[in-house]
């Protein structure tokens, strides 16, 4: 690789970003780390991260949903109360995926998931929150797993000078990339679109 010029891009240490220390009501962890789903709209688990720009840090909230790993719902702000970050990122999942359906919602005990703001939003009977156990990541696998993916393969190679400038090509790496063609292990190793494909050739295939 030396000879090359060429060197492995790492994933940095861990650092805790979850604000977890607030008075409002936390949910039990009914995901319990059961990751997979039987079809869209059932599990979507939510995240918050950080990204660096000279001009000042860039919060990313993500929605995903656990059936076919899709990102259906995001959100940039450079703040990070619930109406700058999960409320217009779940707004959005609810566009892309209209709830229709029972749907568990999880993610970790950060207080924009807790507050009367965000439980207010999703206050449904189709809705069901959870939410991970304290200092425990691994209860939401799947999102850290995405921004550890994210990072690695864009935002670490890449000097943003400007939110706008990070804005854009995290834009253009979740649709044109991640959302797209990019192969996911957790749905046997096809893109997403490849996947739905699949899903809709089997409903048909069964109703024949």
């Amino acid at each position: 690789m030396r000879k090359y010029g060429l060197k492995s891009v790492h994933a940095k240490k861990f650092r805790v970003t979850t604000d977890s220390e607030h008075s409002y009501p936390v949910s039990k962890n009914i995901l319990n780390r059961e990751f997979s789903a039987t079809r869209p709209g059932e599990k979507w688990v939510s995240d918050i991260t950080y990204i660096y720009t000279k001009e000042g840090w860039l919060y990313l909230t993500t929605v995903i949903d656990l059936f076919d790993r899709k990102l259906i719902g995001w959100s940039f702000s450079t703040g990070m109360k619930a109406i700058e970050t999960i409320a217009p990122a779940w707004r959005m999942a609810c566009l892309n995926r209209p709830v229709k359906r029972p749907l568990l919602f999880h993610s970790d005990r950060g207080v924009q998931y807790a507050c009367k703001t965000f439980r207010n939003l999703i206050k449904s009977p189709l809705i069901t929150q959870s939410m991970s156990r304290k200092g425990n990541c691994w209860d939401n696998a799947v999102a850290e797993s995405f921004f550890k993916t994210l990072k690695v393969e864009r935002v670490y190679q890449t000097v943003y000078r400007t939110r706008k400038e990070a804005k854009m090509d995290i834009f253009q790496y979740i649709e044109g990339w991640y959302n797209s063609k990019r192969f996911h292990s957790a749905i046997g190793r096809c893109s997403i679109n490849q996947f739905l494909e699949l899903q809709k050739i089997n409903y048909i295939r069964n109703m024949a």
